[in-house]
């Protein structure tokens, strides 16, 4: 490893941002503003005009984005997109830290390490789990993982994006953290969706109907707990006592929102996809236990 990858950075050194999309550019400003000199790079150079006009350095060509700074930022549709930036910039990446802040898989993630590695840089894995206008706010917080030492190196800049949340070594875990909240966050989206056009058929305007449901959606939490200080605990130990709610119970009623959707001429595929997580746990014989049950058909699936 190169010898700068063990120094932790300056409150003033250089960084590098390749992307500059709404994220990448909230970055770029975040980062200028916290007194630090940006170097940016992006396929379509005039989405750059912005952050030079605040300051940031516009380079002519990935290599040049990455020599710039021994901190590389990346902002991007995909790992893929990595790739096909830097492919023709490897000589370049010797020394560097990559921080991926993109959205794909685990594995890929994985991939990626290996492959910063073979051109000796070192690589983060991150997961920004706030919209764009969020980043540098008390609000932000990003998942890391990836080699601890070179987290703590650059703790001090990605804590000015937001706070930083580590978990690991293995760098396919903030990836897998952060798939996990967008699969918690995207399958509450759609059952607000949902809710609001059940309730849209009897004439109720969306301005009467989400802030009830919102409220609804807010209680989660304290319905999940139902009293234990960590719910989680009793998922580990794989016990699912059913002294407040039961499968037989939880899965009535998600029979009751299937028959009324499909009454209502609904779309079908989220209540019957809940509807068949219920199906399956009573059908193993689990009727009587928590709904928490139905995690064991999610993760065993016929």
């Amino acid at each position: 490893m190169n010898e700068q990858q063990n120094l932790p950075t300056r409150q003033d050194s250089p960084v590098t941002v390749i992307g500059l999309g709404p994220m990448g550019q909230a970055m770029t400003r975040t980062l200028r503003t916290a007194g630090h000199p940006v170097t940016v790079w992006n396929r379509t150079a005039g989405r750059a005009d912005g952050v030079v006009a605040d300051g940031a350095t516009l380079a002519a060509t990935p290599g040049e984005a990455v020599e710039a700074s021994d901190l590389v930022i990346l902002s991007l549709t995909d790992y893929r997109a990595m790739y096909d930036v830097l492919d023709g910039a490897t000589a370049s990446l010797a020394g560097r830290t990559l921080v991926n802040l993109s959205s794909d898989t685990p594995d890929r993630t994985r991939e990626a390490a290996a492959w910063a590695a073979g051109h000796d840089a070192v690589f983060l894995t991150g997961g920004v789990m706030v919209p764009a206008p969020l980043v540098g706010t008390e609000a932000a917080y990003v998942y890391y993982s990836g080699p601890e030492e070179v987290m703590e190196n650059h703790r001090s800049v990605l804590a000015l994006l937001g706070t930083p949340k580590y978990l690991g070594q293995d760098p396919g875990l903030a990836q897998l953290m952060y798939q996990a909240q967008l699969t918690l966050f995207l399958t509450t989206l759609s059952a607000l969706m949902h809710a609001t056009a059940m309730l849209g058929t009897a004439g109720m305007k969306a301005g009467e109907s989400l802030p009830e449901l919102l409220s609804a959606a807010d209680s989660i939490s304290t319905v999940f707990k139902a009293g234990e200080e960590n719910p989680g605990t009793a998922l580990d130990a794989g016990e699912h006592p059913g002294d407040l709610s039961t499968v037989t119970m939880m899965g009535a009623t998600a029979d009751h929102i299937v028959e009324t959707s499909s009454s209502l001429g609904l779309d079908l595929a989220l209540p019957l996809a809940v509807q068949a997580h219920y199906r399956r746990a009573i059908e193993d014989g689990h009727g009587s236990d928590n709904w928490t049950r139905i995690i064991d058909g999610i993760r065993g699936p016929r």
